[in-house]
């Protein structure tokens, strides 16, 4: 037995003699707040059936170590911590420590210590616990901003993190820098005695301008893990003093007479101003707690510049003009207008109005070239004529509606024979007015009378006169009567007379050409004489000769005719 004991001592000995080899480098492991955390053991590197023994210990610090848990090959996991410890941890089949709830103090070494038949092995594990911020919070914001001023914004607080989170704060979704224009920020850590965690708050100092009355602020969180996080966006009052003004006119378009129109003095100061001058023609009218002032039932006398200015600084100030338009128009004479035919019918058409105008006519619907004139009235110048002015929007319109009267005249009375050739067609031409009546001396088998238009009326009938007889057309209305008449012929005589024309036509041509005929032949016979008797040359007479000739062969064919 004391052989065996100091066989086995010898063995000890040899063994803690045995230099301890370390890792080659010391391996770092991250885990997360409040979460399990796994620390590897050798990784691999001994094969687990070579390991003996197993057993995790810690850093204390100080130089001091602190033993946790224990395994053997032939006995399961047996923890040796007495501390904090002994209820948050376990060994892993793989001999990996397991760590649970990780906190801040954890944040040490770990040390693997892994025995073998002839060896010693220790695997010391660096750990690392992280935790992302909470959220961010914005505090202390500013019940208002002044142009120009610095102003403390807001202070941005990103709560319970590990490592600290960093702040950036953003305009716009911009990010602002310290020192840039207008910025000043201001960053501070501050550590949770109890947790260790660490909260970032970061205040912002702005000098704002006008154009920062829409803009939008906001901060955000950055950590090593975790996302981004960002704080809702915050928009601020921007107070300014008053620096232009702007008067509105708040009328209907066009501004007519009897219209209401409101003034309306814009400031571009934050506050607004409320209370103002406003300048009517002369007189100086206070408003106060209002912007505006109405004009009731304007005029064209209301036509005029107006202002309004600052109460507190009457030297700013601004103008407009207010233009009334109106559109009057006289036309003489109006409504139904009588006159008799070959008078003159002056017009007179008056337009007042506050613009350019344009001015149209029209008869019966059907626009006129221009302004009618009647130096002497003609029945066709009936009709219904109305004036239009136009100046913008606005129209006018006036009109008078002309009847031309006078008595009835014939103008023209006239007869033709029937397409059959069978009767007599006589028409009678008439204009008058009122409608003209027309009447004649003689019944026909038919009638029919043309529309009376433009004073005009035509009258025909249809006969068949059985001798020659005279036939009278007369026409009357209010104002006189007027009677033509025409020779109407029957048919036998019409056939009788056109057969005697044609023989006496015919006998009348054929006379001609003999007398013409017996005058060339003398002429020829005197022709010859006269040239034998002076030696003149033929050519001199040949002239002469043709055109004679040319008259006989025209008048030879008429003669044929």
């Amino acid at each position: 037995m004391h052989l065996l004991s100091v066989g086995s001592l010898g063995s000890l000995v040899f063994l803690f003699a045995t230099v301890l080899r370390q890792a080659s480098s010391l391996e770092t492991v991250v885990g997360m707040y409040g979460q399990t955390l796994e620390i590897p053991c050798n990784k691999g590197v001994v094969k687990a059936e070579d390991v003996l023994i197993t057993k995790w210990k810690y850093d204390k610090g100080d130089r001091r170590v602190g033993d946790l848990l224990v395994r053997t090959k032939t006995e399961s996991v047996s923890i040796i911590a007495t501390d904090e410890y002994k209820d948050r941890i376990n060994m892993a089949a793989n001999s990996s420590l397991l760590l649970s709830a990780a906190k801040l103090s954890d944040q040490r070494t770990f040390t693997c210590m892994v025995v073998l038949s002839l060896d010693i092995n220790e695997y010391p594990v660096n750990v690392v616990v992280y935790k992302a911020p909470a959220g961010v919070e914005i505090s202390d914001k500013a019940p208002e901003l002044e142009i120009g001023k610095p102003t403390k914004l807001a202070t941005c607080v990103a709560k319970d993190a590990n490592p600290a989170a960093n702040i950036t704060w953003l305009k716009n979704n911009k990010p602002l820098v310290d020192g840039g224009k207008g910025v000043s920020i201001r960053a501070s850590v501050q550590v949770d005695p109890v947790t260790g965690l660490s909260s970032t708050s970061s205040t912002l100092e702005y000098s704002a301008t006008k154009e920062d009355a829409d803009a939008q602020f906001s901060c955000s969180a950055r950590h090593q893990v975790g996302k981004e996080l960002t704080s809702p966006e915050l928009t601020f009052t921007i107070t300014y003093s008053t620096e232009t003004i702007i008067l509105q006119v708040i009328a209907p378009e066009p501004l007519l007479e009897g219209d209401n129109v409101t003034l309306k003095c814009v400031a571009d100061g934050n506050p607004a101003p409320t209370s103002f001058n406003f300048h009517l023609k002369g007189d100086v009218i206070p408003v106060k707690n209002t912007n505006t002032y109405t004009l009731a039932h304007v005029s064209r006398d209301t036509t005029g510049e107006y202002q309004c200015s600052l109460i507190d600084n009457p030297a700013m100030m601004a103008s407009k003009n207010v233009t009334v338009n109106y559109l009057d128009i006289n036309l003489s004479p109006t409504g139904n207008v009588i006159k008799t035919a070959g008078e003159a019918l002056e017009l007179s058409f008056q337009i007042d109005s506050s613009g350019e105008s344009k001015v149209s006519w029209t008869k019966d619907n059907v626009k006129l070239d221009k302004e009618p004139k009647f130096n002497k009235l003609k029945y066709s110048d009936s009709g219904f004529y109305e004036g239009e002015v136009k100046m913008g929007a606005l129209r006018r319109k006036a009109s008078f509606d002309l009847v031309v009267e006078g008595a009835p005249v014939i103008k023209q009375l006239s007869k033709h024979r029937s397409e059959d050739g069978q009767h007599k067609v006589l028409i009678c031409e008439a204009e008058g007015s009122p409608k003209p009546s027309v009447s004649w001396s003689i019944n026909g088998t038919s009638y029919d009378e043309s529309p009376f238009v433009n004073g005009k009326v035509t009258h025909k009938i249809t006969v068949v006169p059985a001798v020659n007889l005279t036939v009278y057309c007369t026409v009357s209305n209010e104002y006189g009567v007027d009677t033509r008449d025409i020779n109407v012929s029957s048919h036998q005589s019409d056939d009788a007379d056109q057969t005697k024309l044609v023989v006496g036509v015919v006998v009348g041509l054929l006379i001609a050409a003999m007398v013409i005929g017996l005058a060339y032949g003398i002429y020829q016979k005197k022709s010859k004489q006269g040239s034998w008797k002076t030696g003149e040359k033929e050519n001199g007479s040949s002239e002469e000769e043709r055109k004679l000739e040319e008259k006989v062969e025209e008048n030879s064919q008429k003669a044929e005719v």
